[in-house]
């Protein structure tokens, strides 16, 4: 089981409004010319991070990418812990 912090980048289909970020916990969205949407978030482990793709899925978002990014990031506390 992994449990080290890490920061992933997640592409998806479409613009995604900032609204949404802090819906699915204050994720970090960057839109691309091409109509994509990058969405970060720093999860605490696995199972933070498949809370943040059924808040994708739940919203209709449609995934094409999920990298980890650099080093290992400090985690702020997240909206899907409540």
């Amino acid at each position: 089981m992994n449990t080290t912090p890490r920061t992933y980048a997640i592409l998806v289909e479409g613009h995604l409004d900032d609204h949404w970020s802090a819906r699915l916990g204050a994720l970090h969205l960057t839109r691309h010319d091409d109509g994509t949407t990058t969405v970060t978030v720093a999860v605490a482990d696995q199972a933070q991070l498949h809370g943040v793709l059924a808040g994708l899925r739940d919203i209709g978002a449609t995934l094409t990418e999920v990298r980890t990014t650099g080093p290992p990031a400090l985690v702020a506390p997240s909206v899907l812990d409540r």
